[in-house]
């Protein structure tokens, strides 16, 4: 790159611009506020507290009965103090963009240590529902080898553990951080779980690559989905000025022991998917399924045909060195 750009007249007239653009557009700029969490630590957050969740898997392994205490609280202060700092940012950035609701930063330092009291007194309690997500997942795939393979290997394990911390954030009514948890994991396995989606006990998602599940999903007991599915909104209802109503039920509701092949899409708010039944691959589903159920579409006309009768043999070439071959004349 020449010199006398980077230094010269032209890297001036470059910032003028860029300045230039900032102040007339102030959608994707945040200059002149005080408040942001950082993805960056939000992310380290999540490595500490998988570690929290999974010892010995993930972070510091060979612990033993004897340090694990030691081991335990080492962790808990460093998550404590980073969990702070991130979560007083999100709740004093939704001070800052709502000004009518504008409180005194003393009362979001406040609200972020209630909330990580709760929050860390529940880690057993997701630990526990983790448990029982890894051996669904185990004993829903035959090729896995035993709960270690699935902790260390398996993306859908990964999303869902992910999700069961955001979506206590999200009750909580922490802002921002739930999302970008739930976007690191989305970019991590190719599964997308909105942190309001409520999830039953013994959870699992199998390969995972594609899985959309809605902000408003409820989510049964043992249930299993395959990779490619949807539980998305068929239709966003709107007030009479003609707004989204963000509260309204908009993703559909799947019950106890249902089983939900590769692709299968299902829409509506209204939509409620009957226990013990089994949605196949590829259907579109937008109205309720009766419990007991096997929904599939009906598969088309497969045509087979003999390859090797299709066509007659290509003649050998018959020309002398030199000439081209008559097949290609």
């Amino acid at each position: 790159m020449p010199e006398d750009f980077v230094i010269g007249p032209k890297l001036g007239e470059l910032v003028e611009r860029m300045v230039e653009s900032y102040q007339s557009d102030v959608r994707t700029q945040h200059i002149d506020r005080k408040y942001l969490p950082s993805k960056e630590r939000i992310v380290q957050l999540l490595d500490d507290l998988l570690e929290l969740l999974y010892p010995g898997f993930v972070g510091r392994q060979n612990l033993t009965k004897h340090n694990v205490a030691f081991h335990v609280g080492d962790l808990v202060p460093r998550i404590a103090e980073n969990f702070f700092q991130q979560v007083y940012m999100c709740l004093c950035y939704m001070d800052e963009i709502e000004p009518p609701s504008c409180q005194h930063a003393k009362a979001c330092e406040d609200k972020a240590r209630r909330v990580i009291v709760e929050f860390l007194e529940e880690i057993p309690s997701i630990r526990a529902l983790l448990a029982g997500d890894t051996v669904a997942a185990y004993d829903g795939d035959p090729a896995a080898l035993n709960l270690d393979e699935v902790i260390l290997a398996y993306p859908g394990l990964l999303a869902v553990s992910v999700h069961r911390l955001a979506h206590k954030l999200y009750q909580l009514d922490v802002p921002l951080m739930p999302r970008i948890m739930a976007a690191w994991a989305h970019a991590r396995t190719g599964i997308d779980i909105h942190p309001g989606a409520r999830i039953g006990r013994n959870f699992f998602i199998d390969h995972g690559t594609g899985v959309v599940i809605g902000e408003t999903t409820d989510i049964g007991e043992n249930v299993k989905i395959y990779q490619g599915v949807t539980l998305g909104a068929l239709s966003f209802p709107k007030d009479d000025r003609g707004r989204v109503i963000r509260e309204a039920k908009r993703h559909p509701t799947v019950n106890d022991h249902v089983t939900i092949y590769a692709n299968a899409i299902i829409l509506g708010g209204d939509t409620v998917i009957g226990e013990n039944s089994v949605i196949g691959g590829s259907v579109f589903v937008t109205s309720s399924v009766p419990p007991n159920s096997l929904v599939t579409f009906q598969p088309p006309e497969l045509r087979l045909k003999d390859r090797s009768m299709s066509k007659p043999d290509k003649p050998k070439p018959t020309s002398t060195p030199g000439q081209m071959p008559d097949y290609m004349i």
